[in-house]
């Protein structure tokens, strides 16, 4: 499919969202029904090698860099089951402690974290977590994270109901002040046990719902980064490396490479990115777009940060996509991360090449 035919379906969906329209079909009706199935069969496998256990990453990071009187960030994170850091075995391993730790050390400051993510959410979850998340007025987050779309396609939610649910979670958050990045649909069509050309349909699909919430995402006032090609080409090429022991949730490396993408975003989000960073960069392919286009071309190519722009233009609202250079993030240290556990000091630094 083309990011112009993207464009169009992901307008379509979105719409629908916005005025309380019925389900569109991601890859026809017939065509989900058969990965389905095989998802049904591929999930047999899943959980071999894993537990449902997810390591409680929780707590404060960058202490050397805490100032008497000064607040600490605070960070939050919301979705399924990649959010919540499931596959891996140590809090340190999970992206929320990763994306803690390199936030402190580009802003050098203390960040208070907080996971409110679950294993299995479908996007409807959404309206509990961020009831959670905004429980406390004075605990409201500076930032948050959401990381959903897997389960909403694999359990056939309309991709209206599913882009309706992660829009009015990102008001409400945008509403309590709270800037909000979101890792937008990754790709289905990478899972192992998923064969072709029901591959090809879980692609489809999962790219997809990645526009449309990026659409929905971008016109409350957050920001979308596209996971869809992390777990796409890199966790192909690499299984035995980048998928963790189930075969479907990522790895160590994985959730670190995740992480290196998001935390530019999560950075630029808080105004803590240098000036001409914000700037459109013509060689790596940035610029102003059609919402709707931009959606399209970031569902396709990893990292790619999608946020509103100029309110209005030819064909609609327009959006400013970017291609960040992604900021290696060291892995924190193994110990299990609890407010009562130092954070050593970490560094963040230009990937070669």
């Amino acid at each position: 499919m083309t990011s112009m035919s993207r464009a169009r379906v992901a307008r379509r969906i979105a719409a629908g969202a916005a005025y309380g329209g019925g389900g569109i079909g991601l890859a026809g009706a017939a065509a989900v029904g058969l990965l389905l199935a095989e998802v049904r069969l591929a999930r047999r496998h899943v959980g071999n090698g894993t537990s449902n256990h997810v390591p409680n990453a929780d707590g404060r990071y960058g202490r050397l860099y805490a100032t008497p009187g000064e607040a600490p960030l605070r960070l939050t994170l919301l979705g399924d089951s990649t959010a919540a850091g499931q596959g891996v075995h140590r809090a340190g391993q999970t992206p929320g402690a990763l994306l803690a730790s390199g936030l402190a050390a580009v802003a050098e400051r203390q960040v208070e974290f907080r996971n409110v993510a679950l294993p299995g959410a479908r996007s409807d979850d959404l309206d509990r977590q961020v009831a959670l998340v905004l429980a406390d007025p004075a605990l409201a987050p500076d930032v948050c994270v959401i990381m959903i779309g897997a389960n909403d396609v694999t359990n056939r939610m309309p991709p209206t109901r599913s882009v309706r649910h992660l829009s009015s979670a990102v008001r409400r958050l945008r509403t309590a002040g709270a800037e909000v990045v979101v890792g937008t649909c990754p790709d289905l069509g990478t899972i192992e046990p998923v064969q072709q050309p029901l591959r090809w349909l879980a692609r489809r699909a999962s790219r997809q719902l990645a526009a449309a919430q990026t659409i929905g995402v971008v016109e409350q006032g957050g920001r979308t980064v596209s996971l869809g090609d992390l777990l796409g080409p890199e966790f192909a090429a690499n299984p035995r490396e980048l998928f963790g022991p189930d075969n479907y949730h990522p790895s160590a490396e994985g959730y670190a490479t995740a992480a290196m993408a998001v935390l530019p975003t999560v950075c630029a989000a808080l105004g803590l990115w240098p000036a001409e960073e914000e700037r459109p960069d013509v060689t790596r392919r940035e610029g102003f777009l059609p919402v709707a286009r931009a959606a399209a071309e970031a569902a396709s190519e990893a990292g790619t940060e999608v946020t509103a722009a100029m309110p209005t233009g030819p064909k609609g609202p327009w959006a400013l996509l970017k291609r960040r250079r992604r900021r290696r993030v060291p892995e924190p240290d193994r110990t299990p991360v609890t407010p009562s556990t130092p954070r050593s000091r970490i560094h963040i630094n230009e990937p070669p090449g």
